[in-house]
């Protein structure tokens, strides 16, 4: 009888006896009512095929009932539930998060080497069934991983643009620009701005930064590629495990679809550093 210790459980079994004991009292009322009463009293001017109501008042024990019931609708509601602050979802998400502590601290000291084989792990079982088992977005049916988080990938939303992580300056519009200025802003982005600090062979940083202060990039990412307080990305993330858990946590609206938010999955630090550190060492498949 282990499972009587659970208040939702008694509640709930508690309730079940009540209403069966009123079903049982209401019921052999009526019965006996309609076995013994007489149909008598004052009709109303309303028939139909003959058939006319009484001028009765609403019963004592309906309206009661009804009174009762929405007493203890508002209770539930706004007091009642969970009952001493337990829930079966609170009680998931305790356990998951004792469960994420005890992962942080078993893998806390991964090499590289195996938090990359992590993150392929996560990806396959995760990720895969969108972003296909190369991660190259199936055909442009979702974001090609392959770029993303790379200067490729910012490539990318200078060319297409990009919507959906809800930003208060809204969906970002293609960006006007040559292959080759797109190239060198997107490299002075990972190695100046991006926390990554890409390093690139012959990146021409004057220009890059000239590109980046042209206002094209820095009027909505701020000067020094924050987001101005939420009003664009905060590229200084970018290619990180921050910004991957920025992803998973709200979701993306895209130009090919809708990527949920994988907040439910409760993914802990360890896991969503491995799976960057995997997402990162993908390859272009067209460099």
């Amino acid at each position: 009888m282990g499972w009587l210790s659970d208040n939702i459980n008694v509640m709930s079994l508690i309730a079940a006896i009540v209403i069966l004991f009123l079903t049982i009292f209401v019921t052999s009322l009526y019965i006996k009512k309609m076995r013994d009463s007489k149909a008598d009293g004052e009709l109303t001017d309303h028939k139909w095929d003959g058939i006319a109501e009484f001028t009765n008042n609403l019963p004592i024990g309906w309206v009661v009932s009804f009174i009762v019931l929405i007493i203890w609708g508002f209770w539930y509601i706004f007091f009642g539930y969970p009952l001493n602050a337990y829930s079966q979802l609170g009680e998931y998400n305790k356990d998951m998060k004792e469960y994420n502590q005890k992962f942080e601290e078993k893998w806390k000291n991964l090499s590289q080497e195996d938090m990359i084989k992590m993150g392929q792990g996560i990806f396959l079982v995760k990720c895969s069934q969108c972003h296909g088992v190369n991660a190259e977005g199936i055909d442009g049916k979702a974001q090609n991983l392959t770029r993303w988080g790379k200067y490729q990938g910012i490539e990318d939303t200078i060319h297409h643009g990009s919507a959906g992580l809800e930003y208060m300056a809204g969906e970002m519009p293609p960006v006007e620009m040559s292959a080759q200025d797109a190239k060198i802003v997107s490299q002075y982005v990972m190695s100046q701005i991006s926390n990554n600090h890409t390093k690139f062979d012959g990146l021409d940083i004057k220009k890059g930064k000239a590109l980046w202060e042209s206002g094209t990039c820095s009027s909505c990412h701020g000067d020094d590629g924050k987001g101005a307080g939420g009003l664009a990305a905060d590229l200084t993330k970018y290619g990180t495990a921050e910004f991957l858990k920025e992803v998973l946590t709200k979701g993306k609206k895209g130009h090919i679809g809708k990527m949920p938010s994988f907040d439910y999955a409760n993914f802990n630090d360890v896991q969503i550093d491995a799976l960057n550190a995997f997402i990162n060492s993908l390859q272009p498949l067209d460099e």
